[in-house]
């Protein structure tokens, strides 16, 4: 074992919820700070396939999720006039009998995440971030900005991509990048004929998509160039991802009309970076999208963080020092990451220059291939 009985994580998202729950299962004295004043997230989807249940399912919430969330095997593309394309089959990611694809409201994972952690008796700061780290040889000095100070075997850096964390260890030298593109986001009633994603692709720039949530709801997500990377004020959301919408045909018409209420939009520029191995600066380490930041295109960033979280937990519990842990956590997931993120990266740049000749197919087969390989 790797020597560590104490240990801090800043941030309390899906990453930094995870690494929690997995390292008390493990006999870890756990505490998390989070800067946020309340513990609440968007209303909004999440796509999650079988490798993210695989790791929920290590921490002993997978059945939880697929309760709360609309289990589905595959995938359908059409054109913009809803013509069909082509039909993704099953791949089945990970171990167990978990379906290949889960729509779960994000609302829905936090509180599943959020009542493991509250049931196991860890403490949850919010509000509070750190002041301040100084590694002091055997453990690492924290200041926080309540005014407390403590002392901890490891840190861990689950603050998302716009780590505080990473630029305390690196500076800006591993900063993610504005990728071009942007994603709109809505819930809507799911009619009963939407059970599976469905995408609609070939609008110069980006790709328009429905995936169920629960037997009532699902949303639609608009992902498309955004140049300059543009800020648009909070009462006009609903009319700019109307005017994104124009020009489907089929059922995102109908959507369409059923986007009005401004507040219920949600709109995030995409980013993307991955820091090079080693993840961690002695014992201060990253986790999640504060080391790989990846866009939406391929639906793993809640798996990944996950898959480093359940990983992370297996190597400070099996070996022999510290350094092999944190050395032995960043090469086990550093190719897998990167694929992820590469590849994600490479279809948003497709959608945007579709003349570049990536075959999205080859390459969704290539890292689902090796997203279904063992942790």
């Amino acid at each position: 074992m790797a020597n560590v009985a104490k240990v801090l994580i800043v941030g309390g998202g899906i990453g930094g919820l995870a690494a929690a729950v997995g390292l008390h299962q493990r006999g870890i004295d756990v505490e998390i700070v989070e800067k946020m004043e309340r513990s609440e997230v968007y209303h909004v989807g999440i796509i999650v396939q079988g490798n993210f249940l695989h790791a929920l399912g290590k921490l002993g919430l997978a059945e939880r999720a697929i309760a709360a969330g609309f289990p589905y095997d595959g995938f359908h593309n059409y054109d913009t006039q809803n013509n069909h394309l082509f039909s993704q089959p099953p791949i089945y990611m990970g171990e167990g009998d978990f379906p290949a694809f889960l729509g779960l409201t994000r609302p829905a994972l936090h509180e599943i995440q959020l009542d493991a952690v509250t049931n196991a008796g860890i403490p949850m700061h919010l509000g509070v971030t750190f002041s301040g780290m100084e590694e002091t040889g055997d453990g690492v000095e924290v200041t926080f900005t309540d005014g407390r100070s403590a002392t901890y075997d490891l840190v861990i850096g689950a603050d998302g991509w716009n780590s505080d964390v990473r630029r305390l260890l690196m500076g800006d030298a591993h900063e993610p990048e504005y990728t071009g593109q942007g994603v709109w986001r809505y819930n809507v009633p799911r009619p009963d004929d939407m059970r599976d994603m469905t995408l609609f692709r070939g609008k110069p720039g980006g790709t328009t998509g429905l995936v169920p949530l629960t037997q009532d709801e699902m949303y639609v997500f608009h992902v498309c160039g955004e140049e300059g990377n543009p800020r648009f004020p909070r009462d006009s959301l609903a009319d700019e991802l109307r005017k994104r919408l124009e020009g489907y045909k089929g059922p995102v018409e109908g959507v369409r009309e059923a986007v009005d209420d401004a507040s219920q939009v949600v709109y995030r520029p995409l980013y993307a970076g991955l820091v090079p191995a080693p993840w961690n600066r002695g014992r201060i380490v990253l986790l999640g999208d504060a080391v790989h930041s990846s866009t939406p295109h391929m639906g793993q960033g809640a798996a990944l963080a996950v898959e480093d979280a359940v990983v992370l937990a297996e190597e400070l519990d099996e070996a022999a020092d510290l350094t092999s842990a944190l050395t032995n956590y960043a090469e086990r997931r550093f190719e897998r990451c990167k694929q992820v993120v590469e590849g994600s990266r490479a279809i948003g740049d497709h959608e945007m220059n579709p003349d570049d000749g990536l075959d999205v197919p080859a390459l969704f087969a290539r890292v689902y291939a090796t997203l279904s390989q063992p942790l």
